[in-house]
């Protein structure tokens, strides 16, 4: 039975049995702010079980992708070292809200795993929380399960809790012995020490109980059930596998990685964890950036970037010397093409943005662990065997080593790390990864409407342009609720249904006002509190609004017209880009307002100008035909099945609307949009810049915007008509040939200046603003520092270069005041790059100048406005060279 083969098993045997099948939600939860990724089947229907969200289903069933890399859930260490652990992995999952409970999910358990995937009963035993005697009767008077082979446990493994507070109850497990002669004991003990002789299959959660801020548990009226079972395990049980990655789900890449490290596997040694990560990284790498994360410093795509420097590391222990993981990403969408097709079409995207961060990790490697076998030998020196924090940081923020990296490194030379340290220094850093998310303000936030769980306000955007005579149920001020808003405050209104748009997909909130016989309210902006509680964002303009009142409520229609033309206008850009780019285009975020447009998609290299003409082209042809829009209501999987495409970023509901833009365009939104193309009568890009690795920006303007963005540039093209005498056709030529003479003059002064600043006899000592070049030897480095206000940056370079050729060793570091802006540029010697590196020297220096920068080991520069402190910076340089130089 292959892996597929158990997905359509399980799946059909909960459809048969009244389960609606809901596709896997993407990697990156929605309106979850308190995750970073999706890390368990039952993520997506939260707000169900919380009762913030209603589904037109009580059963559900699907096989979810899930990433176990940070948190309370990390995997991480684990992967590749046991049989069972994975960072990406697929939940098989049923669910019930309310409808069956305890019973019918024990029978239905058992069923499918003895009778429909054969599993021998006398191999399984079955787990419940001490207290739960009705699980423990179940197994055993209605299943047949022995006695003696239902085993009871405390909280720490057989209770769960979603959180401090909210839903909660026991669970059950079902455990798989593998054989005694993995490892011989009593059963009991084995399995609550987690021994690999037994498998955890499945884990069915009875969610019964509501649990208190003081820890009290009161009963749920309506109890419900979430079960969990990993795909790879039971796929491993069912093929007679004793690890998961003897399956089919990882064979074929741990096969490929093999190859390319020419080795054989098993090979009983350390290089059989090196290529078993492998493979588990490059499935996690590959669904992550399907799912629209790129490489970064911060948050999911800091864990991005860890998964794919941790697998090129092991690469390199098993002798691949070049970027590889890219490779593999074409075979991960071939194994999962049954379940995830969408893979095969995004695959070259995939691997281009892979191979970009491996280049760019190889790029640092060398040096790093260069640096690292210093502090190894510092380390036991000192006799210690703790490698410090502070130099374990250095590698982190220098050369892009992950902690766990070096915590690798360390183990493989018998020492460790100190931790702690290590967590203090990345306090004084800006913030990065966990530290950057924002989720529990976020969580905070939306306890205020905790009183209006149970409000379900009907949205009637699409019905009517204004409602009269709408009642008010309930005010909010200053986060508190409230019986009255009166004139001048502000605050937020919740009304029983609303012609309002809330702020959704990308698409700005309405604005308008609130009119009723005593008050009158301006409505600036329109949003979800939660899933199904619209909320209006409103200040009071005349009289007093009271819960209980009825108010006419009034959207500002021509600027919804504005944005429906943007709306329409991004299917349009979408649909062109894929045209022009190819299918691994994928829109990644996207912002709709009156004014301009904003569409973030993944692409791996910037638009060309022809690509961006093709892309207009395309985009005002679907505009001139004036083609009717065409929108319905469907269930989400026929929406699917119609063609219609999803944004990994959205979370959808049971039923979706579908907007089809004749054969050129066909989305799933809830947006509002324009009646014909022709409506929005003209596009132009503005704007395409770079967001992140793999990741491109369009802005536009259409309608109005986009002619008055025309005819400012026609004032622009008149101005400089007129400016240089000359006509429109002779621009170009006439810019040309001033921008000539401009370099030939800079390049005279240029020659003036070298010679002014160097001379034959060596570093001249008093010019460039009066400051002396200040020479410090610091751990057996020359450090040259100097400050030369009026030189531009390229002579900077060029002068820092010239200094360092007749260092032959050292270090130079130049400031300069130019054009009211502050520049730094630091340069090393080859030789020393090992010892201290330019870009940690600028790294640290430029926030004290208020600006970025970056560059190679040996050369980096920054630039920004705070030239007051110019001094300061270079001043801090002996100091800054003498704690980073090894």
């Amino acid at each position: 039975m292959t892996a597929q083969r158990v997905r359509e098993t399980f799946l059909r045997y909960f459809a048969d049995r009244g389960h609606k099948i809901v596709r896997s939600a993407p990697l990156l939860p929605k309106d979850d702010p308190t995750i970073l990724f999706t890390n368990a089947g039952m993520n997506p229907f939260k707000n169900v079980f919380l009762g913030l969200e209603t589904r037109g289903y009580a059963r559900a069933a699907s096989v979810q992708k899930c990433m176990r890399v940070s948190g309370k859930h990390n995997d991480l260490e684990t992967v590749g070292r046991t049989a069972k652990h994975h960072t990406f992995f697929e939940m098989l999952g049923n669910f019930s809200f309310g409808d069956y409970f305890k019973r019918e999910a024990i029978a239905y358990a058992w069923e499918l795993v003895t009778r429909v995937f054969g599993l021998p009963a006398d191999r399984l035993y079955a787990t419940v929380y001490l207290d739960d005697d009705q699980a423990f009767r179940i197994w055993a008077d209605e299943v047949g399960v022995p006695k003696d082979r239902i085993f009871r446990y405390g909280k720490k493994d057989n209770f769960w809790a979603m959180g401090d507070t909210g839903p909660c109850g026991p669970c059950s497990e079902i455990h798989y012995d593998l054989g005694a002669d993995i490892e011989a004991g009593e059963p009991f003990a084995l399995i609550e020490k987690g021994s690999d002789r037994f498998v955890e299959l499945w884990n069915l959660v009875f969610m019964e109980f509501d649990q208190g801020p003081d820890g009290t548990l009161t009963p749920l009226p309506k109890p419900s059930i979430d079960t969990g079972m990993g795909l790879e395990r039971m796929t491993a049980v069912v093929q007679g596998k004793r690890s998961n990655y003897d399956t089919d789900l990882f064979m074929p890449l741990i096969a490929s990685a093999s190859e390319l490290g020419r080795r054989e596997y098993p090979a009983g040694d350390e290089g059989d964890v090196s290529v078993r990560i492998i493979a588990d990284h490059v499935r996690a790498a590959t669904f992550l950036i399907g799912d629209g994360v790129s490489p970064a410093n911060d948050g999911r795509g800091y864990v991005l970037r860890r998964i794919i420097r941790r697998a090129f590391r092991q690469g390199n222990l098993i002798g691949i010397d070049r970027p590889f993981l890219f490779e593999l990403v074409g075979r991960v969408a071939d194994i999962m093409k049954d379940a995830y097709p969408e893979l095969l079409a995004s695959a070259e995207y995939i691997a281009k943005v892979c191979r970009a961060e491996e280049e760019r990790f190889a790029f640092t490697l060398t040096s790093g662990l260069r640096y690292f076998d210093q502090v190894v030998r510092e380390t036991r020196e000192r006799g210690s065997a703790v490698l410090p924090g502070d130099r374990i940081f250095k590698l982190y923020d220098t050369f892009g080593f992950p902690l766990d990296l070096s915590q690798e490194l360390a183990r493989e030379k018998a020492l460790s790390v100190d931790e702690a340290g290590f967590a203090r220094e990345l306090e004084d850093q800006k913030q990065r990864a966990r530290l950057s998310w924002k989720g529990e303000a976020k969580r905070k936030e939306k306890l205020v409407y905790e009183e209006f769980r149970d409000v379900k306000v009907r949205s009637c955007v699409h019905e009517t342009a204004e409602m009269a005579d709408v009642r008010v149920l309930g005010l909010l001020k200053d986060g508190r609720r409230a019986e009255a808003l009166a004139a001048g405050e502000a605050g937020e209104v919740v009304l029983e249904e609303t012609p309002f748009y809330a702020e959704a997909g990308g698409q700005v909130g309405d604005t308008g006002s609130l009119k009723g016989p005593r008050a009158s309210a301006l409505v600036e902006n329109v949003f979800f509190a939660t899933p199904e509680l619209i909320v209006h964002s409103v200040k009071v303009l005349a009289g007093e609004i009271r819960a209980g009142d009825r108010v006419d409520a009034v959207p500002d229609i021509a600027r919804r017209r504005a944005v429906s033309g943007n709306h329409t206008a991004t299917h349009l850009l979408h649909a062109a880009l894929r045209q022009v780019l190819g299918d691994h285009v994928k829109q990644a975020g996207s912002l709709v307002s009156p004014a301009r447009l904003r569409f973030d998609f993944t692409h791996y290299a910037a638009l060309t100008r022809e690509e961006v003409r093709r892309v207009e082209e395309i985009v005002n042809g679907q505009v001139r035909s004036a083609t009717q829009l065409e929108t319905r209501v469907t269930s989400l999987d026929e929406g699917i099945r119609e063609g219609a495409m999803a944004i990994f970023e959205e979370k959808y509901g049971e039923t979706v609307r579908v907007v089809g833009i004749g054969d050129f365009s066909k989305e799933l939104c809830g947006g509002v949009h324009v009646r014909s193309t022709g409506e929005i009568g003209m596009f132009k890009i503005v704007a395409e810049t770079s967001v992140a690795a793999g990741m491109r920006r369009i802005e536009a303007v259409t309608g109005e915007g986009a002619l008055r963005y025309v005819a400012e540039l026609e004032d622009f093209v008149a101005g400089l008509e007129k400016t240089l005498s000359v006509a429109r056709r002779d621009l170009p030529a006439r810019i040309e040939k001033l921008q000539a003479r401009v370099d030939q003059l800079e390049k005279e002064l240029r020659e003036l200046r070298k010679k002014t600043i160097t001379g034959a006899g060596g570093i001249a000592s008093g010019e460039g603003g009066g400051v002396p070049t200040l020479v410090h030897t610091i751990k057996g480095i020359s450090v040259q520092v100097r400050r030369m206000d009026g030189l531009a940056i390229a002579e900077l370079r060029d002068t820092a270069d010239s200094m360092k050729q007749k260092l032959k060793s050292g270090v130079v570091v130049l400031g300069a005041e130019t054009d009211g802006k502050a520049f730094i540029v630091a340069s090393v010697t080859k030789d020393l790059v090992g010892r201290v590196q330019a870009g940690a020297i600028i790294k640290a220096l430029a926030p004290v100048i208020g600006g970025g920068g970056g560059g190679r080991p040996d050369f980096a520069q920054s630039g920004g406005p705070g030239v007051a402190s110019l001094g300061k910076a270079l001043e801090d340089v002996p100091a800054l060279v003498e704690r980073l130089a090894i």
